[in-house]
């Protein structure tokens, strides 16, 4: 430790609830930090969105109410499009270790990190849970299935990609989906990855699944307040980054993990999974780099982050 770093107390907020095999990792990755840094950082996280709404927590990390934000960058498009590109470019990449391949070394850290600082935040890292998978009472085998399939969606880009591709979706709260599928209001849902759907329930009701899934891959991500950070030494400031790069990489390895199990699992009991193939991927990103194409005109951010994914997505051969 150093002899000049002053002890500091962080509070951060998550949108995860503590029992959440996410929020168990959290615990593990502040204990990870007041270890290494001999209790010279502390951290007090409020768990479950307790202070303040999860779309709210990155707004009070700016203001001061909590010192981080640990939820997600695509909550805060209202404040610039361009946060979609650090948030679930949708259609992107086919891996978690592909896009932070993009973040650390494609460029993305420096396009990202102008985006944050201009609200005077400071990003931190990314925490990636992988492909997240369709849950659907009908086939989904391939793009023709989503003509008039009706889907819970979450706002923004995704609902503009898929009405493009015929289907409809329906933008409802999390907390809404099991109904749904039940009554029939909706066909299926855009909810999480595998395992995490079979711990919603979602296949007592539905019986077919996408997997691996092909169309969204969000990033949490952890981002503090600018003031704070360059108030740090560069000893916490290295403690931080190298323990969320633990954290992150440790979550993308324990989810493929339990999404592999959850798909033995729910074959053995009937549940149908489609995995798309190379051509139906492709028509996917196609009509997903036509939404990208049509937000990197709303703001000069976004473009530049449009620009610099789909550069390095043409080194990785996923798109011409």
């Amino acid at each position: 430790m150093s002899a000049t770093a002053e002890p500091v107390n962080l509070r951060i907020q998550t949108h995860y609830a503590t029992e959440h095999p996410t929020g168990k990792m959290l615990a593990t990755w502040i204990d990870d930090v007041q270890t290494m840094s001999g209790g010279d950082i502390t951290i007090e996280m409020f768990y479950s969105s307790s202070v303040v709404a999860t779309v709210e927590t990155f707004d009070a990390a700016i203001n001061g109410i909590v010192d981080c934000d640990a939820t997600g960058g695509a909550y805060q498009t209202g404040k610039n499009p361009a946060f979609q590109f650090v948030g679930d470019i949708m259609g992107g990449y086919d891996t978690p270790w592909q896009q932070y391949s993009w973040l650390y070394h494609g460029g993305g850290w420096d396009a990202a990190q102008e985006l944050y600082n201009a609200q005077n935040m400071q990003l931190i890292g990314w925490a990636i849970y992988g492909q997240e998978s369709f849950s659907s009472s009908k086939p989904l085998a391939g793009p023709d299935d989503l003509k008039g399939w009706k889907f819970r969606s979450p706002p923004g880009m995704e609902t503009e990609i898929f009405e493009k591709m015929g289907a409809s979706p329906i933008v409802m709260d999390f907390t809404e989906i099991f109904t749904a599928l039940e009554t029939g209001i909706i066909d299926g849902a855009d909810a999480s990855g595998l395992a995490n759907n079979v711990g919603l329930g979602l296949y007592d009701i539905v019986k077919h699944a996408t997997y691996p899934g092909f169309h969204s891959m969000p990033s949490d991500h952890l981002a503090c307040n600018l003031d704070v950070w360059n108030g740090l030494t560069e000893q916490q400031r290295r403690i931080l980054e190298t323990a969320w790069q633990k954290l992150s990489f440790q979550i993308a390895m324990a989810n493929e993990k339990a999404n592999t199990e959850a798909a033995a699992a729910l074959q053995e009991q009937g549940v149908t999974l489609y995995a798309w193939s190379d051509e139906d991927r492709k028509e996917f990103r196609v009509a997903a780099q036509a939404a990208w194409d049509d937000w990197a005109t709303r703001s000069p951010e976004a473009a530049a982050l449009v620009e610099s994914h789909k550069s390095y997505l043409r080194q990785l051969g996923l798109i011409n």
